[in-house]
């Protein structure tokens, strides 16, 4: 059963949507995009027999390796990346 009061904030979403800023675009765009390129790196890291650089197999260099992965497709993104932000706001921008 649907709440009533659940259903009152819907409206105001609408109008903040709309004033969002093409900063604000380009900004959740380098996000997404940092969060995608971290994937990439996870998923190579995962599928390799090997660990990068030389670690080992343990839990600390998995943690160490993800940290190292996140903040190096953070800085990536923050570069320019591979151009997926900039695609991105682009098409957003021509729809708004």
């Amino acid at each position: 059963m649907i709440d009533s009061v659940s259903l009152t904030g819907l409206p105001e979403i609408q109008p903040q949507i709309q004033k969002d800023s093409p900063e604000r675009v380009r900004n959740a765009a380098t996000q997404f995009e940092g969060l995608l390129i971290g994937e990439m790196l996870k998923t190579a890291r995962e599928s390799s027999d090997g660990g990068w650089m030389g670690s080992g197999d343990d839990a600390g260099s998995d943690s160490a390796m993800g940290l190292a992965e996140q903040y190096f497709a953070q800085a990536m993104s923050a570069g320019g990346g591979l151009g997926i932000a900039r695609m991105i706001s682009a098409g957003l921008q021509k729809e708004s």
